[in-house]
């Protein structure tokens, strides 16, 4: 067969990409006290030093992809794609009881907020071992933030990223939700969440508050409502970037500004259009939710710009 000129350099490009692209997935396993958790390492390939990307994920049981058995989206799993394009590796990993890490979750009535951010330095500490990462980053999404600041005190860790955190507290955010249910709602709940907020349990939940207020969460919500964001982060002497969408169902623009008030090294970026799982989509309610169930649906263009920028400089 004979091959022309542009025939030849567009296989020569081809193959030029797919060196710069050469990547290695493998995967990853963190022993703990109460079981190991299972992480996808994504590393480009590369004779130098590059830096790593340790991902956490949200609230409940969102996976290292970003999904959940009733929502799938990826977008945690394109994150790290879209680093790994870039020459930039990542950690994703599964939390303590969801997917493949579910063996190291404890009974409910044992399990605290503190094990989320144990789990997080132990990655830290497991990676910056690895003397292929010139760097450990973190990345936190949703309540992946507020680990993920309390975790960067690591020394071995160089900057804190924080998607879609929020500026408060969990229980002045629950407040806050709250507070368009009906009145007697709000009534019963107020005493229970300041119970928990001083660190006492409450007895005689009512039917319709149970899901929430259960006593075997209660111990969790305990020690989750002890971290206020504002006061983790300006603990933080390391560079920040705060990014929030505008088109965020769960969390405001009001929260990032706290975010970067607290801290002088924190960059706050808002983009436009973007919602809570970092896809570009339509400030129609519904339309918005939509999004959360799509998985080729890809992460809002800007995103990911902001993000390598700040690792790069």
């Amino acid at each position: 067969m004979k091959i022309n000129k542009l025939t030849f350099f567009s296989l020569f490009f081809t193959m030029l990409v797919f060196e710069v692209v050469g990547q290695e997935s493998s995967t990853l396993t963190l022993k703990t006290p109460t079981g190991s958790l299972e992480g996808t390492l994504l590393y480009p390939a590369s004779e130098k030093e590059i830096p790593i990307v340790i991902i956490i994920a949200g609230s409940g049981p969102t996976d290292r992809d970003g999904n959940n058995p009733v929502m799938k989206n990826n977008s945690l799993k394109m994150i790290a794609e879209q680093l790994s394009l870039n020459g930039i590796a990542t950690v994703r990993f599964d939390k303590r009881g969801i997917a493949k890490s579910s063996a190291a979750g404890s009974d409910e009535n044992n399990l605290r907020f503190e094990h989320y951010i144990e789990d997080a330095n132990g990655w830290v500490n497991l990676v910056a071992k690895d003397d292929r990462f010139s760097e450990v980053i973190i990345l936190g999404h949703s309540e992946g933030s507020l680990i993920g600041m309390v975790a960067s005190r690591n020394n071995e860790v160089t900057k804190f990223i924080s998607l879609a955190g929020s500026g408060r507290a969990a229980a002045d955010i629950i407040s806050e939700q709250l507070s368009s249910q009906p009145p007697f709602i709000v009534d019963q709940s107020s005493p229970i969440l300041e119970k928990l907020k001083n660190g006492e349990t409450y007895d005689s939940i009512p039917p319709m508050l149970y899901a929430l207020f259960r006593p075997s969460v209660q111990p969790y919500m305990i020690s989750w409502f002890q971290y206020d964001p504002v006061k983790e982060l300006a603990k933080l002497d390391k560079p920040v970037l705060v990014v929030q969408g505008t088109n965020d169902l769960q969390v405001s623009a009001k929260d990032a500004q706290l975010l970067e008030g607290a801290n002088a090294n924190a960059k706050l970026v808002f983009i436009e259009g973007m919602n809570h799982v970092l896809k570009e989509s339509p400030s129609d309610r519904q339309k918005n939710l939509e999004t959360y169930s799509n998985p080729d649906l890809p992460l809002h263009p800007d995103l990911m710009k902001n993000v390598i920028s700040f690792i790069r400089n």
